[in-house]
């Protein structure tokens, strides 16, 4: 189901025919540096992933990370969306896209629209988003949206510091 429609870009529920490109994305280095390993290594896993995380919160929550694709040939190239996570009060933007596409300005145009969506659809009045400290570009990218950096916190203590940032809708 498309969600969202930018100039570029279609933003639409994961089914699990996007186990493939899921998988590649979940196991690229950059994935697993400044987002943690999904334990995703598999199709199957890929599939269980979709199901059990994405598509589970959009039942749950009437939102959820995108598959966001270019509207030019319907190629995924990242994922887009909201999160809802117990440790947070507010609901958390997110983003990762695969490193091919890269700064081509996909990230700020899917969570621009994102944002837009919040506001027109869900009534939102506060969107935060956390990175990892020494991931610049979605720092920048955050910054680039109108969020501001907020505090360094731990959202479990088993985990590593990340940098949380907010915006006032």
């Amino acid at each position: 189901m498309q969600v969202i429609e930018t100039d570029r870009l279609v933003l639409r529920w994961a089914t699990e025919s996007d186990a493939a490109f899921v998988l590649d994305l979940v196991t690229e280095p950059s994935w697993k540096k400044f987002i943690g390993d999904s334990g995703v290594k598999t199709l199957t896993g890929a599939r269980e992933y979709i199901r059990d995380k994405l598509i589970a919160s959009y039942y749950e929550h009437g939102f959820g990370l995108y598959i966001v694709e270019q509207k030019s040939d319907g190629q995924p190239v990242g994922i887009c969306g909201l999160v809802k996570r117990e440790t947070l009060n507010d609901v958390d933007i997110g983003f990762a896209f695969k490193q091919a596409h890269w700064s081509q300005g996909f990230g700020f145009e899917s969570a621009n629209g994102v944002m837009t969506f919040c506001q027109e659809n869900l009534g939102l009045d506060r969107l935060v988003a956390i990175t990892a400290p020494d991931n610049q570009p979605s720092i920048r990218l955050l910054q680039k949206l109108g969020l501001n950096y907020e505090k360094t916190m731990k959202l479990d203590q088993s985990k590593p510091e990340v940098k949380l940032f907010s915006k006032i809708l």
